[in-house]
């Protein structure tokens, strides 16, 4: 009796044993702040990977650049020093204008327009993916653009001098034919930045205002409504491979509804964060025909250097997206 359950006992431990052996951590790099929206949904995919393997792939996610900076995740995944990460895709926009479809001002500004031009660029964006060693997962935009400033705005000439928080090519863009003056600042770094000056004004959604409680340094926000950017999930290459098909197929299939249920909280999202404005003391509306006249023709101008860099893969991105 006591050979047999010691048998019994050992057997489940050499079984045990065997489960711990193959079970693998992937932590997961998240720029933003853990109670963002793009940081509670990447926490559920994680969650849901982890269920679906019975915990054989244990996704755990470190957001608020806490792991690596946001400027450094993607090279970070790359190189696998991070085995999954997630990060707005149009910062890097330099390497590859293609990662930048999504933040051409103007051209897609509202989310079914966004997801139309996501569509046709979704497969060139892979394939640029794959030739930076990694594998597209899953892709959540934010809500449309607006402006914020410390001060009214009525055109252009307003802005002239101010410093103006860029956090991509496109919003460097921006700043440089507005006059303005472009400083890099990760959005882990915005508060400190408009608390001591060093940025006055910036472009994004209202989540980021939200989050930042941009209200104790600034005044307006003007909801021109320029672009919808997309941060994008993405897995090492070789990270990947490692993984049984059963174990891909339940990533990706945790991918695509996070996908889903991201893009769904963010539009339940968008008019919350300006009625929070709002009620934190900004005035909030949108720009004067003068301002989103000179903002478009800045957009005009943009897409027109965007198709210019990007050639055919670009000119074939927006032509079916047009098409569509």
């Amino acid at each position: 009796m006591f050979r047999t359950s010691a048998f019994v006992v050992a057997t489940a431990f050499a079984a045990f044993s065997a489960s711990a052996a193959f079970a693998e951590k992937w932590d997961m790099p998240m720029a933003y702040a853990a109670t963002n929206y793009h940081s509670e949904n990447g926490a559920k995919f994680g969650q849901c990977v982890t269920d679906g393997t019975s915990g054989a792939l244990e996704i755990v996610t470190h957001p608020g650049g806490s792991l690596f900076s946001g400027n450094d995740i993607k090279r970070a995944v790359q190189t696998g020093q991070a085995p999954i990460g997630e990060r707005l895709i149009s910062a890097h926009a330099n390497e590859n204008p293609l990662y930048g479809v999504d933040s051409v001002p103007f051209l897609a500004t509202s989310f079914d327009a966004s997801d139309k031009l996501w569509a046709a660029a979704s497969d060139q964006i892979k394939a640029a993916l794959d030739a930076d060693n990694l594998v597209y997962l899953y892709a959540v935009p934010w809500p449309p653009q607006g402006l914020y400033t410390k001060k009214d705005v009525n055109s252009v000439a307003d802005l002239k001098g101010v410093k103006f928080r860029a956090y991509n090519a496109a919003t460097a863009r921006i700043a440089e034919l507005a006059g303005m003056v472009p400083v890099q600042i990760e959005a882990a770094e915005l508060s400190q930045a408009l608390a001591t000056g060093v940025a006055e004004s910036f472009i994004s959604s209202g989540s980021t205002g939200y989050d930042r409680k941009v209200w104790e340094q600034l005044t307006n926000f003007y909801d021109v409504q320029a672009w919808l950017p997309r941060n994008i999930v993405f897995a090492n290459k070789d990270s990947w491979a490692g993984l049984d098909e059963a174990t891909q197929k339940v990533v990706m299939d945790c991918a695509a509804t996070a996908a889903a249920d991201g893009e769904a909280k963010a539009k339940e999202l968008t008019n919350f964060y300006l009625e929070e404005l709002a009620k934190n003391g900004m005035k909030v509306e949108p720009p004067s025909d003068s301002l989103r006249g000179e903002l478009e023709g800045f957009g005009e101008t943009m897409t027109n250097e965007w198709l210019e860099q990007a050639g055919d893969g670009g000119k074939a991105v927006i032509d079916s997206y047009k098409a569509m």
